[in-house]
């Protein structure tokens, strides 16, 4: 029996989820087949009980139904039977719900931080941090008249720029929150998903046991380009992380343990309620000439801009989006584009967590290009205005 049940469970694996690869995913897996299996059952006696009623008892058989009206049997019989069937679904799920929000005796703890659109992961005791944004080739794919074949670009939609790199076989902490809007992070096959909501802190563990990359998207719908904030987690072997913690520079498990002799202790939801960008995406470089700021201003313009004022800065006025070809705003005084880069208006999101640096390169970019010529923005005039 034991093997027919497996059998069926591999038959209908295309149509059914993916067990996942972490121990928390493979219980939801065994839950979600519990209650399909239970459903099944009653399906089987509901519907064998109908079809057997209405030959054996057909008219020209019996006349005359019978009456169950006011069957004290028939009353306890259809109470009972399903609180019985909850009571079975429910002892196993409420188990797994307490196992899944214990996120005790952690070995790391990453914060996750969402914005429209891109995901934000700080190691909070390996001091590393990075944005993680849709892959170039997606990005660039997906633009209007962009003249790229989707189906010839990998992972369409489903890449990022940098992935979320994870240990195997350790207990990981995730926590939360939001920057904007409500995001939901959800990687099918490593756990469920989980609200990141601005001003609180959600909490939820995995243990991944097997090294490979995995994908997700964001699951709640969180704007205009909601569809445009993938997920990629990266499993590796702790060695393997050791030396990409240490690329990145920061600290390796030795010097995190010397840092911190104790256990890391939980972290209280006030304590992250006011969101920070990392050191890293602060800090500006002031020594950067007019061709480098417009050459990185290009892509920065190209990940966060061109959807709305669209690669040739004409941008989309009856949707709102105005030029910036010879534009008030781009040829007016520098301080207001940076206010408005910090702030947002109307439509435009503020972008305030990007880097004195990038904010200058764009900035400059959009004023010296498509004909354009009206100088250049340092980072220490966006620093000056934060």
């Amino acid at each position: 029996m034991a093997t027919s049940v497996t059998g069926l469970a591999h038959a209908v694996a295309p149509y059914n989820m993916s067990p996942g690869v972490t121990e928390t995913t493979r219980e939801v897996f065994g839950l979600h087949m519990l209650i399909f299996y239970i459903c099944c059952a009653i399906g089987v006696v509901v519907f064998g009980a109908m079809i057997y009623s209405i030959f054996a008892h057909r008219r020209s058989v019996h006349p005359k139904p019978a009456d169950f009206h006011e069957s004290l049997k028939v009353e306890i019989a259809w109470t009972v039977a399903p609180f019985l069937i909850l009571i079975a679904m429910a002892i196993p799920a409420a188990g797994t719900l307490i196992e899944m929000d214990d996120t005790s005796g952690s070995d790391l703890t990453v914060k996750i931080t969402g914005y429209q659109w891109m995901w934000e992961y700080e190691y909070l005791d390996e001091e590393v941090s990075f944005l993680s944004r849709l892959a170039p080739e997606s990005n660039q794919a997906r633009q209007l008249d962009s003249g790229i074949d989707v189906t010839k670009v990998d992972n369409y939609l489903l890449d990022v720029d940098q992935p979320l790199v994870l240990p195997v076989g350790k207990k990981i902490r995730l926590l939360l929150t939001a920057n904007d809007v409500i995001h939901s992070w959800w990687v099918p096959e490593i756990t469920g998903k989980k609200d990141a909501i601005p001003g609180y802190v959600n909490k939820m563990w995995v243990k991944i046991d097997e090294p490979g990359v995995y994908r997700g998207q964001c699951a709640e719908l969180c704007g205009r380009d909601h569809g445009f904030m993938p997920i990629v987690v990266k499993a590796v072997e702790p060695a393997e992380f050791e030396q990409w913690v240490a690329s990145r520079g920061g600290k390796t498990d030795t010097q995190v343990a010397q840092a911190q002799p104790v256990a890391s202790a939980p972290i209280e939801v006030a304590a992250l309620g006011n969101i920070q960008l990392a050191e890293g995406d602060a800090g500006g470089d002031a020594g950067m000439s007019k061709e480098e700021l417009v050459a990185k201003g290009e892509g920065v313009y190209k990940q966060n801009c061109a959807a709305c004022h669209m690669p040739n800065g004409v941008g989309m006025p009856p949707a709102g989006f105005p030029s910036l070809v010879d534009a008030p705003k781009v040829k007016g005084p520098a301080e207001e584009q940076i206010m408005q880069v910090l702030k947002g208006k109307n439509a435009m999101p503020p972008f305030a967590y990007l880097s004195d640096e990038d904010i200058a390169a764009v900035i400059t970019y959009t004023r010296n290009s498509w004909g354009n010529d009206y100088g250049v923005v340092e980072p220490a005039a966006v620093a000056a205005q934060r």
